[in-house]
Protein backbone atom coordinates (compact mmCIF):
# COMPACT_ATOMS: atom_id res chain seq x y z
CA UNK A 1 0.00 0.00 0.00
CA UNK A 2 2.72 2.52 0.93
CA UNK A 3 4.23 1.80 -2.55
CA UNK A 4 0.62 2.78 -3.86
CA UNK A 5 0.76 6.37 -2.03
CA UNK A 6 3.93 7.17 -2.84
CA UNK A 7 3.30 6.81 -7.20
CA UNK A 8 0.48 8.28 -6.62
CA UNK A 9 1.55 11.18 -4.72
CA UNK A 10 4.21 11.71 -6.78
CA UNK A 11 1.76 11.86 -10.04
CA UNK A 12 -0.08 14.41 -8.02
CA UNK A 13 2.94 16.64 -7.90
CA UNK A 14 3.98 15.95 -11.36
CA UNK A 15 0.56 16.74 -12.47
CA UNK A 16 0.68 20.26 -10.48
CA UNK A 17 4.14 21.17 -11.61
CA UNK A 18 2.90 20.58 -14.94
CA UNK A 19 -0.33 22.90 -14.59
CA UNK A 20 1.99 25.77 -13.31
CA UNK A 21 4.35 25.58 -16.44
CA UNK A 22 1.29 25.24 -18.95
CA UNK A 23 -0.03 28.33 -16.54
CA UNK A 24 2.99 30.20 -17.50
CA UNK A 25 2.92 29.09 -21.58
CA UNK A 26 -0.99 29.95 -21.81
CA UNK A 27 0.02 33.04 -20.15
CA UNK A 28 3.16 33.80 -22.67
CA UNK A 29 0.61 33.06 -25.61
CA UNK A 30 -1.99 34.99 -24.67
CA UNK A 31 0.48 38.33 -24.59
CA UNK A 32 1.65 37.38 -27.89
CA UNK A 33 -1.63 37.64 -29.36
CA UNK A 34 -2.05 39.87 -32.47
CA UNK A 35 -3.37 43.46 -32.40
CA UNK A 36 -4.21 46.16 -29.87
CA UNK A 37 -7.10 45.38 -27.31
CA UNK A 38 -7.42 48.64 -26.19
CA UNK A 39 -7.96 49.90 -29.92
CA UNK A 40 -10.62 47.04 -30.22
CA UNK A 41 -12.63 48.29 -27.80
CA UNK A 42 -12.31 52.52 -28.56
CA UNK A 43 -12.60 52.10 -32.36
CA UNK A 44 -10.26 53.23 -35.02
CA UNK A 45 -11.32 56.47 -34.10
CA UNK A 46 -9.84 56.43 -30.88
CA UNK A 47 -7.16 58.86 -30.06
CA UNK A 48 -3.18 57.99 -28.83
CA UNK A 49 -4.46 59.79 -25.55
CA UNK A 50 -7.94 57.21 -25.17
CA UNK A 51 -5.93 54.28 -26.50
CA UNK A 52 -2.93 55.23 -23.65
CA UNK A 53 -5.63 55.88 -20.72
CA UNK A 54 -7.36 52.96 -21.29
CA UNK A 55 -4.24 51.07 -21.49
CA UNK A 56 -3.45 52.36 -18.24
CA UNK A 57 -6.41 51.70 -16.28
CA UNK A 58 -6.82 48.04 -17.60
CA UNK A 59 -2.92 47.17 -16.22
CA UNK A 60 -0.89 47.13 -20.06
CA UNK A 61 1.71 49.00 -19.32
CA UNK A 62 2.86 46.90 -15.96
CA UNK A 63 6.07 44.26 -16.84
CA UNK A 64 4.60 40.75 -18.03
CA UNK A 65 6.07 39.36 -15.13
CA UNK A 66 4.20 41.69 -12.55
CA UNK A 67 0.94 40.75 -14.61
CA UNK A 68 1.64 37.28 -14.43
CA UNK A 69 1.68 37.25 -10.48
CA UNK A 70 -1.22 39.17 -9.84
CA UNK A 71 -3.48 37.24 -12.60
CA UNK A 72 -2.02 33.88 -10.94
CA UNK A 73 -2.58 35.20 -7.56
CA UNK A 74 -6.15 35.92 -8.39
CA UNK A 75 -6.40 32.15 -10.07
CA UNK A 76 -5.23 30.66 -6.57
CA UNK A 77 -8.02 32.83 -4.78
CA UNK A 78 -10.70 32.01 -7.53
CA UNK A 79 -10.86 35.45 -9.03
CA UNK A 80 -10.72 34.49 -12.80
CA UNK A 81 -10.01 38.49 -13.60
CA UNK A 82 -12.66 40.69 -15.54
CA UNK A 83 -13.19 40.37 -19.26
CA UNK A 84 -11.61 43.85 -20.73
CA UNK A 85 -14.38 44.06 -23.58
CA UNK A 86 -17.29 43.56 -21.16
CA UNK A 87 -15.68 44.54 -18.16
CA UNK A 88 -18.26 41.38 -16.35
CA UNK A 89 -16.63 39.21 -14.04
CA UNK A 90 -15.56 36.24 -15.77
CA UNK A 91 -16.36 33.66 -12.98
CA UNK A 92 -19.78 34.67 -13.67
CA UNK A 93 -19.71 34.45 -17.27
CA UNK A 94 -18.08 31.31 -17.69
CA UNK A 95 -19.99 29.16 -15.15
CA UNK A 96 -22.81 28.71 -17.20
CA UNK A 97 -20.60 28.24 -20.07
CA UNK A 98 -18.52 25.46 -18.45
CA UNK A 99 -21.90 23.50 -16.96
CA UNK A 100 -22.79 23.83 -20.64
CA UNK A 101 -19.53 22.00 -21.83
CA UNK A 102 -19.90 18.96 -19.02
CA UNK A 103 -23.53 19.15 -19.80
CA UNK A 104 -22.33 18.03 -23.98
CA UNK A 105 -19.55 16.13 -22.95
CA UNK A 106 -21.26 14.13 -19.90
CA UNK A 107 -24.30 12.58 -22.61
CA UNK A 108 -21.51 12.12 -25.24
CA UNK A 109 -19.60 10.07 -22.41
CA UNK A 110 -22.65 8.59 -21.61
CA UNK A 111 -23.49 7.21 -25.22
CA UNK A 112 -19.75 6.58 -26.58
CA UNK A 113 -17.89 4.58 -23.27
CA UNK A 114 -20.56 1.59 -23.36
CA UNK A 115 -21.24 1.64 -27.06
CA UNK A 116 -16.95 1.57 -27.70
CA UNK A 117 -16.62 -1.26 -24.70
CA UNK A 118 -19.10 -3.38 -26.53
CA UNK A 119 -18.08 -2.86 -29.60
CA UNK A 120 -15.07 -4.05 -28.77
CA UNK A 121 -15.82 -7.39 -26.98
CA UNK A 122 -18.04 -8.22 -30.18
CA UNK A 123 -14.73 -8.10 -32.32
CA UNK A 124 -13.02 -9.93 -29.41
CA UNK A 125 -15.80 -12.49 -29.53
CA UNK A 126 -16.01 -12.72 -33.05
CA UNK A 127 -12.63 -11.65 -34.13
CA UNK A 128 -11.08 -12.26 -37.64
CA UNK A 129 -14.50 -12.50 -38.60
CA UNK A 130 -17.55 -10.74 -40.67
CA UNK A 131 -18.36 -8.33 -37.75
CA UNK A 132 -15.14 -7.87 -36.42
CA UNK A 133 -14.17 -6.58 -39.87
CA UNK A 134 -17.43 -4.58 -39.58
CA UNK A 135 -17.33 -3.19 -36.21
CA UNK A 136 -13.10 -2.26 -37.07
CA UNK A 137 -13.75 -0.76 -40.78
CA UNK A 138 -17.02 1.45 -39.17
CA UNK A 139 -14.16 2.78 -36.87
CA UNK A 140 -11.52 3.37 -39.24
CA UNK A 141 -13.63 5.37 -41.27
CA UNK A 142 -15.42 7.03 -38.42
CA UNK A 143 -11.74 8.36 -36.79
CA UNK A 144 -10.78 9.24 -40.61
CA UNK A 145 -13.40 12.12 -40.75
CA UNK A 146 -12.24 15.51 -39.08
CA UNK A 147 -14.82 16.87 -36.79
CA UNK A 148 -15.87 19.84 -38.63
CA UNK A 149 -16.92 17.42 -41.97
CA UNK A 150 -18.57 15.03 -39.41
CA UNK A 151 -20.48 18.39 -37.84
CA UNK A 152 -21.94 19.49 -41.60
CA UNK A 153 -22.61 15.82 -42.84
CA UNK A 154 -24.82 15.71 -39.53
CA UNK A 155 -26.42 19.19 -39.96
CA UNK A 156 -26.65 18.60 -43.74
CA UNK A 157 -28.39 15.33 -43.43
CA UNK A 158 -30.62 15.70 -40.06
CA UNK A 159 -31.10 19.15 -39.79
CA UNK A 160 -31.60 20.16 -43.33
CA UNK A 161 -32.69 17.46 -45.34
CA UNK A 162 -34.59 15.32 -42.33
CA UNK A 163 -35.07 18.03 -39.88
CA UNK A 164 -34.83 15.63 -37.13
CA UNK A 165 -32.71 17.94 -34.73
CA UNK A 166 -31.81 21.76 -34.84
CA UNK A 167 -28.66 22.77 -36.60
CA UNK A 168 -28.12 25.80 -34.28
CA UNK A 169 -27.36 24.23 -30.58
CA UNK A 170 -29.67 26.91 -28.25
CA UNK A 171 -29.74 25.66 -24.59
CA UNK A 172 -30.15 27.92 -22.20
CA UNK A 173 -31.31 27.92 -17.88
CA UNK A 174 -34.95 26.29 -17.56
CA UNK A 175 -35.22 24.46 -20.70
CA UNK A 176 -37.12 21.49 -20.57
CA UNK A 177 -34.60 18.65 -20.54
CA UNK A 178 -35.94 16.51 -23.69
CA UNK A 179 -35.62 19.65 -25.48
CA UNK A 180 -32.29 20.39 -24.46
CA UNK A 181 -31.28 16.56 -25.06
CA UNK A 182 -32.72 17.39 -28.82
CA UNK A 183 -30.62 20.30 -28.95
CA UNK A 184 -27.68 18.62 -28.29
CA UNK A 185 -27.99 15.50 -30.42
CA UNK A 186 -25.87 16.75 -33.29
CA UNK A 187 -22.87 17.83 -31.09
CA UNK A 188 -23.13 14.69 -29.14
CA UNK A 189 -22.76 12.66 -32.20
CA UNK A 190 -20.43 14.25 -33.58
CA UNK A 191 -18.08 13.96 -30.36
CA UNK A 192 -18.95 10.33 -30.34
CA UNK A 193 -18.09 9.90 -33.36
CA UNK A 194 -14.52 11.34 -32.87
CA UNK A 195 -13.78 8.68 -29.68
CA UNK A 196 -15.45 5.91 -29.96
CA UNK A 197 -12.80 4.16 -32.80
CA UNK A 198 -10.29 5.07 -30.22
CA UNK A 199 -11.76 3.57 -27.22
CA UNK A 200 -13.42 0.42 -29.52
CA UNK A 201 -10.09 -0.48 -30.64
CA UNK A 202 -8.14 -0.13 -27.23
CA UNK A 203 -10.60 -2.26 -25.92
CA UNK A 204 -10.35 -4.70 -28.61
CA UNK A 205 -5.96 -4.78 -28.76
CA UNK A 206 -6.16 -4.49 -24.58
CA UNK A 207 -8.40 -8.11 -24.41
CA UNK A 208 -6.43 -9.48 -26.68
CA UNK A 209 -3.51 -9.43 -25.70
CA UNK A 210 -5.07 -11.19 -22.24
CA UNK A 211 -6.49 -14.00 -24.79
CA UNK A 212 -2.87 -15.16 -25.77
CA UNK A 213 -2.25 -15.60 -21.49
CA UNK A 214 -1.89 -19.30 -19.79
CA UNK A 215 -4.85 -18.78 -18.07
CA UNK A 216 -6.84 -18.66 -20.64
CA UNK A 217 -5.64 -21.38 -22.87
CA UNK A 218 -6.62 -23.75 -19.05
CA UNK A 219 -10.28 -22.14 -19.18
CA UNK A 220 -10.32 -23.09 -23.29
CA UNK A 221 -9.50 -26.57 -22.24
CA UNK A 222 -12.32 -26.52 -19.63
CA UNK A 223 -15.02 -26.65 -21.85
CA UNK A 224 -15.96 -22.62 -20.76
CA UNK A 225 -17.50 -20.48 -23.87
CA UNK A 226 -15.81 -18.20 -26.05
CA UNK A 227 -17.95 -15.33 -24.27
CA UNK A 228 -18.00 -16.21 -20.44
CA UNK A 229 -13.75 -16.52 -21.37
CA UNK A 230 -14.03 -12.92 -21.94
CA UNK A 231 -16.46 -11.77 -19.99
CA UNK A 232 -15.20 -13.49 -16.73
CA UNK A 233 -11.39 -13.54 -17.53
CA UNK A 234 -10.10 -11.74 -20.14
CA UNK A 235 -11.80 -8.54 -20.13
CA UNK A 236 -11.13 -8.14 -15.70
CA UNK A 237 -7.73 -8.54 -16.59
CA UNK A 238 -7.44 -6.37 -19.11
CA UNK A 239 -9.61 -3.56 -17.11
CA UNK A 240 -6.30 -0.97 -16.40
CA UNK A 241 -5.35 -0.13 -20.32
CA UNK A 242 -9.27 0.26 -21.06
CA UNK A 243 -9.80 2.62 -17.94
CA UNK A 244 -6.96 4.70 -18.93
CA UNK A 245 -7.94 5.61 -22.35
CA UNK A 246 -11.39 5.67 -21.45
CA UNK A 247 -10.26 8.52 -19.07
CA UNK A 248 -7.84 9.77 -21.72
CA UNK A 249 -11.17 10.30 -24.19
CA UNK A 250 -12.81 11.70 -21.53
CA UNK A 251 -10.21 14.43 -21.48
CA UNK A 252 -10.51 15.16 -25.04
CA UNK A 253 -14.28 15.21 -24.70
CA UNK A 254 -13.88 18.14 -22.44
CA UNK A 255 -11.07 19.41 -24.13
CA UNK A 256 -11.52 19.04 -27.75
CA UNK A 257 -15.31 20.16 -28.08
CA UNK A 258 -14.19 23.90 -29.66
CA UNK A 259 -14.38 23.18 -32.93
CA UNK A 260 -17.86 20.97 -32.53
CA UNK A 261 -19.39 24.25 -30.29
CA UNK A 262 -18.11 26.60 -33.17
CA UNK A 263 -20.26 24.62 -35.92
CA UNK A 264 -23.08 24.11 -34.34
CA UNK A 265 -23.03 27.71 -32.45
CA UNK A 266 -23.59 26.15 -28.67
CA UNK A 267 -22.79 28.36 -25.92
CA UNK A 268 -19.82 26.23 -24.39
CA UNK A 269 -16.49 26.96 -23.01
CA UNK A 270 -15.06 26.47 -26.96
CA UNK A 271 -17.45 28.57 -28.60
CA UNK A 272 -16.66 31.58 -25.78
CA UNK A 273 -12.65 31.46 -26.14
CA UNK A 274 -13.15 31.66 -30.03
CA UNK A 275 -15.26 34.62 -29.47
CA UNK A 276 -13.13 36.82 -26.99
CA UNK A 277 -10.17 35.43 -29.26
CA UNK A 278 -11.12 37.82 -32.18
CA UNK A 279 -11.47 40.81 -29.63
CA UNK A 280 -8.43 40.02 -28.20
CA UNK A 281 -10.19 39.53 -24.23
CA UNK A 282 -6.33 38.25 -23.02
CA UNK A 283 -8.31 37.59 -19.44
CA UNK A 284 -10.66 35.36 -20.83
CA UNK A 285 -8.38 33.68 -23.28
CA UNK A 286 -6.36 32.59 -20.26
CA UNK A 287 -8.72 31.16 -18.18
CA UNK A 288 -10.20 29.28 -20.24
CA UNK A 289 -7.12 28.17 -21.42
CA UNK A 290 -6.28 27.24 -17.86
CA UNK A 291 -9.37 25.71 -17.27
CA UNK A 292 -9.24 23.47 -20.40
CA UNK A 293 -5.44 22.42 -18.97
CA UNK A 294 -6.51 21.90 -15.54
CA UNK A 295 -9.74 19.35 -16.81
CA UNK A 296 -7.06 17.68 -19.24
CA UNK A 297 -3.92 17.23 -16.54
CA UNK A 298 -6.48 16.57 -13.76
CA UNK A 299 -8.01 13.69 -15.97
CA UNK A 300 -4.98 12.58 -16.88
CA UNK A 301 -4.32 12.14 -13.15
CA UNK A 302 -7.20 9.97 -12.61
CA UNK A 303 -6.01 7.65 -15.54
CA UNK A 304 -2.58 7.34 -14.11
CA UNK A 305 -3.90 6.56 -10.52
CA UNK A 306 -6.33 4.19 -11.73
CA UNK A 307 -3.81 2.28 -13.81
CA UNK A 308 -1.70 2.01 -10.45
CA UNK A 309 -4.35 1.02 -8.69
CA UNK A 310 -5.78 -2.03 -11.15
CA UNK A 311 -2.06 -2.88 -11.28
CA UNK A 312 -2.16 -6.26 -9.36
CA UNK A 313 1.73 -6.62 -8.76
CA UNK A 314 1.13 -3.62 -6.66
CA UNK A 315 -1.95 -3.92 -5.09
CA UNK A 316 -1.05 -7.58 -3.94
CA UNK A 317 3.30 -6.76 -3.48
CA UNK A 318 5.09 -10.28 -2.47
Amino acid sequence: MSTIVILIARRVALGVLLLFAVSVLIFAGAQILPGDVAQSILGQSATPEALANLRRELGLNEPAIVRYFQWLEGVLTGDLGTALTTRQEITTTLLPRLWNTLFLAFWAAAVSVPLAITLGLLAVRYRNGPIDKAISGFALASTSLPEFFVGYLLIFFFAVKLQWFPSISTVYDGMPFHIKLNAIALPATALVLSVLAHMMRMTRAAILNVMQSAYIETAELKGLSAFNIIRKHAFPNAIAPIINVVVLNLAFLVVGVVVVEVIFVYPGMGQYLVDHVAKRDVPVVQAVGLIFAAVYIGLNIVADVAAIVANPRLRHPK
